[in-house]
């Protein structure tokens, strides 16, 4: 009988080896393609020290021992996400100092910062200090089954700190293009484009290098959808991107893909140029606001847009779709 239950266990644990696999994706092998232009908040996870200046003479970030990249989280033992809500608890104070607890590098310290008033008797800081970012990108792709969305195939950075901006939370929202600023060797060109924040369209929970991730949760119009290709699907040749350069009107444009990066990298994982005569005579190549622009080649989508060549905006970088969906998944 022993013997009996030990084959019949060892039989179960055959089988349930068998029957996972080693490596599963949550996300779907069809998905729909984006393009579209996109406005985009991403909201701090506590308030970022983004410069420093003097008071009467004095700095009280030095004195604090604050710098530019720290992010403050409470005040006094309070916690503060926004800049109305740093103004409030420093309206609060009896004194002319503050306690502050602060990340950096994901380090928790706490400082105290001496306040100086200024001519008109008002407390300052000597902080520049910011909470949110706000711009303009390309959605990538809608998962169909998952909801999840995918743009910009890079991160979002503080221009001041040159930093990963680390999210709270944050929205897309719908944004048309209202002209381009033509990119020159050295110096990328932009689009120029109006949005509407009250239109959200999804929720954004991630901001990482490989593209900001989170929940559409608008009507999803555009049902098509393309199959998924894996790096070693990818060939060099033809190829062709999605964005809008125009309103809101998504157009294909031809490009050819010069290489690929074999090795295993979060993105610039291949290297394309623009051959489209169109798009070249209208933007002299990438420009900024072009990241997330799908790339599809045959009947799969590849990958998106992601960097310009600074010094020959005719091509760019793109990343793998494989890399942004399991991203997507975290």
């Amino acid at each position: 009988m022993l013997i009996k239950n030990l084959k019949k266990s060892i039989f179960l644990l055959i089988l349930f080896l068998f029957i996972i696999p080693i490596n599963v994706f949550a996300y779907s092998d069809k998905i729909i393609v984006g393009g579209q232009n996109i406005g985009i908040t991403l909201n701090s996870k506590g308030i970022l020290i983004v410069g420093t200046y003097e008071v009467k003479n004095a700095s009280p970030a030095k004195e604090a021992g604050l710098k530019t990249g720290d992010i403050i989280t409470e005040i006094n033992g309070n916690k503060v996400s926004t800049i109305e809500e740093m103004a409030s608890q420093i309206n609060k104070v009896q004194d002319n100092k503050i306690n502050i607890s602060y990340l950096r590098n994901n380090k928790e310290k706490e400082t105290i910062l001496n306040l100086y008033k200024d001519e008109n008797n008002i407390y300052k800081t000597g902080l520049y200090v910011k909470d949110s970012v706000t711009g303009i990108g390309t959605l990538t792709f809608i998962d169909p089954n998952t909801k999840k969305f995918g743009a910009l195939g890079h991160e979002i950075q503080e221009q001041t700190t040159g930093q990963i901006f680390e999210v709270e939370d944050g929205t897309i929202f719908t944004s048309k293009v209202t002209g381009v600023l033509p990119s020159t060797d050295g110096s990328p060109g932009e689009k120029k484009a109006e949005y509407d924040k009250t239109n959200t369209t999804g929720n954004v929970d991630e901001n990482t290098t490989q593209g900001i991730f989170g929940e559409y949760t608008a009507e999803i119009k555009n049902n098509k959808t393309y199959k998924v290709a894996k790096p070693n699907e990818i060939k060099k040749g033809k190829a062709k991107i999605l964005t809008v350069l125009n309103g809101i009107e998504v157009k294909e444009y031809e490009i050819n893909i010069t290489s690929i990066n074999t090795k295993k990298q979060k993105n610039k994982n291949f290297i394309f140029e623009i051959t489209d005569e169109n798009l070249l005579n209208k933007t002299n190549g990438i420009i900024q606001g072009m990241s997330g622009s799908p790339i599809i080649q045959g009947d799969k989508i590849i990958g998106a847009v992601t960097h310009v060549v600074i010094n020959n905006p005719h091509k760019g970088y793109g990343i793998f779709i494989t890399n942004m969906l399991e991203e997507a998944e975290n």
